[in-house]
């Protein structure tokens, strides 16, 4: 009798074990389903910044492409290996809770195995060794965005060819909002007016016996020369949006005196400190976290390698702005810089120029 009843109790506790722990679990099945269209950097798809409605499954489809483009004016160029043909590969954007049902496609016209380790997902190796395709592979992968912010992810295919693959323009970024959107630091309830993906990418390219950049006949026939090259930690170019002046001149950003623009800037791989000449970082979110508190009125804020940051500003006068890292060493001569072309109406209450430049003596 007394076994009896021992199991019995032992029933019940494993029933009420199994309602505890399966409390928190969600039958995807029966959430609504949506897709996401992914743009190239450095706009963003199409999203809410509050969530409508209960979590949903985003699904998005992403394919890896392994081309030859150019990283700056004199010609150079580099095989790189990215998601969606662009360095960086596009943002993803979606809520806390959300789950994401990503498909990494790797076509017959790939010479590399490739993967996709995500920052933002919850378990080993983010994702990593769920997504290994081969050329000619596909596959897909769920998770849910259960912390806000924003995040990196990469190709991490093993060994030495994580930072091969990384440094080679294979990562890119995802935004994980709040439910409720956007917080400033009092608590209250903050939106944006646009918003920018800035992807700052390292580069290592080997020169020949005369100086030169080199050019290669494919991504591996670079592989050899570019290690030693990346064993210096001295890149030859450091670039937003996959090259010199991709957000300068005609390619600028644009905003308007008023606007509140967001600007996420992601590195895979370096430590950055993004400055915006004439502005500031009204609101920036340190380590990518939306659930802490940002920071406020920051000069120059910190990009951690392998991370994305956040922060917000609103424009208070025209002109052309000029966003860079603050290693301006690379900003000015290696290419970490961007342009924002502000329109409206100057105050000259915030600057003023009291006369003109005049000879002295």
């Amino acid at each position: 009798m007394l076994r009896a009843v021992g199991i019995l109790a032992t029933m019940v506790i494993l029933m009420l074990v199994g309602c505890l722990t399966g409390s928190s679990e969600t039958d995807q099945t029966e959430l609504e389903r949506v897709t996401q269209i992914l743009v190239a950097s450095p706009f963003l798809p199409v999203h809410n910044q509050i969530a409508e409605g209960d979590p949903k499954v985003v699904q998005v489809r992403m394919v890896i492409e392994e081309k030859l483009i150019e990283i700056a004016p004199d010609g150079t160029k580099i095989w790189a290996l990215t998601f969606e043909g662009s360095v960086p590969g596009p943002i993803i954007v979606v809520h806390q809770d959300d789950y994401v049902e990503l498909t990494l496609v790797n076509p017959a016209t790939s010479s590399l195995p490739h993967n996709i380790d995500l920052h933002a997902a919850t378990g080993a190796m983010g994702g990593g060794t769920l997504t290994n395709v081969a050329p000619g592979q596909e596959v897909t992968i769920r998770f849910k965005a259960v912390k806000a912010g924003v995040f990196v992810y990469h190709c991490a295919p093993g060994g030495v060819m994580i930072p091969l693959h990384v440094v080679s323009g294979m990562n890119g970024a995802i935004m994980v909002l709040p439910r409720d959107g956007l917080r400033d630091a009092e608590g209250e309830k903050v939106s944006y007016d646009k918003a920018y993906y800035i992807g700052e990418q390292d580069f290592y390219i080997p020169k020949d016996a005369d100086g030169n950049f080199r050019e290669y006949a494919s991504p591996a026939a670079a592989f050899g020369d570019m290690i030693e090259v990346m064993k210096t930690l001295t890149p030859t170019h450091v670039v937003f949006n996959g090259s010199v002046g991709a957000l300068t001149g005609d390619n600028a950003l644009t905003a308007a005196v008023g606007e509140k623009v967001l600007l996420i800037h992601s590195q895979a791989n370096r430590d950055s400190r993004p400055h915006l000449i004439g502005g500031h970082g009204d609101l920036v979110w340190r380590g990518g976290s939306f659930s802490d508190t940002p920071a406020t009125d920051l000069e120059t804020w910190f990009v951690p390698g392998g991370s994305a940051v956040a922060a917000l500003y609103e424009f208070r006068q025209p002109g052309l702005y000029v966003y860079l890292s603050h290693n301006l060493i690379e900003a000015i001569i290696l290419g970490a810089a961007a342009h924002v072309n502000v329109t409206g109406e100057w105050d000259d209450d915030l600057m003023e120029q009291i006369s003109e430049p005049a000879t002295i003596g």
